[in-house]
């Protein structure tokens, strides 16, 4: 009664009052719809991992004595001090997270950069793409693992090993989807970047480059679970640091503890590396042609 009595004399008090519960609602609305993803993920893996150690507590369950929960596998983690491996050769599990990114992002980089630059320069000439299109058409479909022996014969047991095998699994269908990018270009854009008196040069860099950046960057993306699948793969053929390693050593000491957090290490790194992609592409490639 008191507040009807204020909006009668105050009546625009009722209409911001009015106007400020819609924007509350807004707000919580927008709030909740972000969260929403987060909350049902980590629902979903609460909910895992309680079936999991369920499972794990019958030790007469053939499937618990491979995969122990991880009430019994974490613990290594503590009691080695973060380390991994045998004497001088171990390392800290930051170490080994560090490593591997750092072969991953050299690879995906470098593969970025150079099927941006390959695919411009196909597109400038009609016979290039007649020509080269068809080799990376049958490069392309060849899995990243398959090219671990030759470039074991190549680099040896090395970083460069790693690099190129991440290399080789991204750049040739980054490349083809670079020159199909261009061909998607609407042609009024090009159209109207010359009526505005831009030269070739300028319809390169203003247009087409950009163009084109947002389509291969979430290709790029895409591609990481099959670069990141790559490293690993190098990782267990000989190298002595990585994520890889850490499965690799696991499985030398018969040690099923040691495999599944090494296993786990790899899929919660993976993902955060996929998340920083995502947040990536929104912040720096969110437009659309």
């Amino acid at each position: 009664m008191y507040q009807q009595k204020i909006f009668l004399i105050f009546p625009s008090l009722k209409i911001s009052n009015s106007s400020m519960s819609k924007a509350n609602y807004s707000w919580r609305h927008t709030l909740l719809r972000s969260m929403l993803p987060l909350l049902c993920g980590l629902v979903s893996c609460a909910v895992f991992i309680g079936l999991w150690e369920v499972i794990g507590t019958d030790s007469e369950n053939p499937i618990a004595q491979v995969l122990p929960p991880p009430s019994k596998f974490l613990p290594v983690l503590f009691e080695s001090d973060f380390k991994i491996g045998l004497g001088s050769q171990s390392a800290t599990i930051y170490q080994s997270v560090s490593v591997t990114l750092i072969r991953v992002i050299s690879g995906m980089t470098i593969a970025f950069v150079g099927s941006i630059i390959c695919g411009l320069v196909i597109s400038l000439s009609r016979w290039s793409e007649l020509f080269i299109l068809p080799i990376l058409g049958l490069i392309a479909p060849i899995a990243p693992i398959a090219w671990v022996p030759l470039a074991l014969v190549v680099f040896g047991v090395s970083n460069l090993t790693a690099v190129f095998i991440v290399f080789m699994g991204v750049f040739f269908t980054l490349t083809i989807a670079t020159v199909a990018e261009i061909k998607r270009i609407p042609l009024n854009l090009l159209i109207t970047a010359k009526n505005l008196g831009g030269d070739s040069f300028a319809c390169w860099r203003f247009v087409i480059i950009p163009a084109v950046l947002p389509g291969v960057f979430t290709l790029l993306r895409l591609n990481f679970i099959a670069a990141w699948m790559a490293v690993l793969a190098a990782e267990m053929t000989g190298l002595r640091d990585g994520l890889g390693t850490v499965v690799m050593t696991g499985r030398n000491l018969f040690n099923s503890n040691l495999i599944l957090l090494g296993i786990c290490i790899i899929g919660i790194t993976g993902f955060a590396v996929d998340r920083l992609l995502l947040a990536i592409q929104k912040k720096f490639f969110w437009w659309t042609i």
